[in-house]
């Protein structure tokens, strides 16, 4: 089953030729969610090839313009598609407040509704969930309310043995509460327990989402252990007082957070606009954290499924 992160942008406030700001999208089993929503995410989506019309749900992380200013040509967009199924905005309260005014001047007949949903930034909170996945709010340390977001995989259904079903002659209408980890009776009155009738389940895959933030402790134990960890890194170590000033993370702070989350994988992002050369970000990164790559428009970052042993 996919499970991938495509950066649409990785700049931060000011774009530039090659860098958007910041909008990803999260595909898990070919359903798309849209994290942030920087000004031209809808250019990135044609761009990269991911359906309009696979997009129910989009969180925004704050209210700056490099996170949001997408949002109103997206949501017109889909109407002048024909867009017909509800779209859910997960935001700060003030976002509807702010666009309502754009919806009822630009998107008076828009043949679908837009439901906003109100986040709380300085709670860690479920504030959706389905049959596939559960996303928790992550608070941040910003210059306003900021969160971050955590994508975790619903856990999966224990795995049958074929062999063991055979042999013990386990009748199909047994087998779905089998894997919900039930023990079988044969018609004897014997029981067999469950683990010899199945296999363990596949680790649930995460995905934590953390743009923009200073350098924030507080974050670890929300984001300890994820598979995949997206941390902005606005600015080099040499600018780390200017870090500090604008609430913002250095390269090497991200990895730091890594380390101490015990995360898997870092991906970099959300770059000043002074750097070109994106290079030393890596290389700061990895003298911490090893296991560092960088975002980048059109970058694909898999987790892959494990089956069970």
């Amino acid at each position: 089953m996919q499970f991938s992160v495509t950066v649409l942008g990785s700049n931060s406030a000011l774009p530039t030729s090659e860098r958007y700001p910041t909008a990803q999208v999260l595909n898990v089993s070919e359903r798309f969610f849209l994290i942030d929503c920087g000004e031209g995410t809808q250019m990135q989506l044609r761009k990269y090839k991911i359906g309009f019309s696979r997009i129910n749900h989009i969180f925004i992380s704050h209210l700056h313009g490099d996170h949001c200013f997408g949002l109103i040509g997206l949501i017109s967009t889909f109407g002048l598609l024909g867009r017909k199924a509800d779209l859910h905005i997960f935001a700060h309260a003030d976002l509807e407040r702010m666009m309502q005014p754009q919806l009822d001047y630009f998107a008076t007949d828009l043949p679908y509704n837009v439901i906003f949903h109100a986040i709380n930034p300085v709670e860690s909170e479920v504030i959706y969930e389905d049959a596939k996945v559960s996303v928790t709010t992550i608070p941040l340390r910003h210059r306003i309310p900021a969160c971050g977001f955590l994508f975790r995989e619903q856990q999966s259904d224990l795995h049958i043995k074929r062999d063991a079903i055979d042999f013990f002659e386990v009748p199909v209408k047994a087998i779905p509460s089998i894997k919900k980890g039930a023990d079988y009776v044969l018609p004897s009155g014997e029981v067999v327990q469950n683990q010899r009738l199945t296999k363990p389940a596949a680790k649930p895959r995460s995905y934590a989402f953390c743009s923009d933030t200073a350098y924030f402790e507080k974050i670890i134990p929300l984001v300890e252990g994820v598979d995949l960890l997206y941390h902005e890194s606005t600015f080099l170590e040499a600018q780390k007082v200017l870090a500090k000033k604008t609430y913002h993370s250095t390269a090497s702070q991200a990895a730091e957070i890594a380390v101490k989350a015990n995360v898997k994988q870092l991906i970099l992002g959300h770059y000043s606009t002074r750097y070109y050369d994106l290079s030393p970000f890596e290389e700061e990164a990895k003298a911490v954290f090893p296991n560092t790559s960088l975002a980048r428009e059109g970058s694909v970052f898999e987790i892959p499924y494990e089956s069970p042993r």
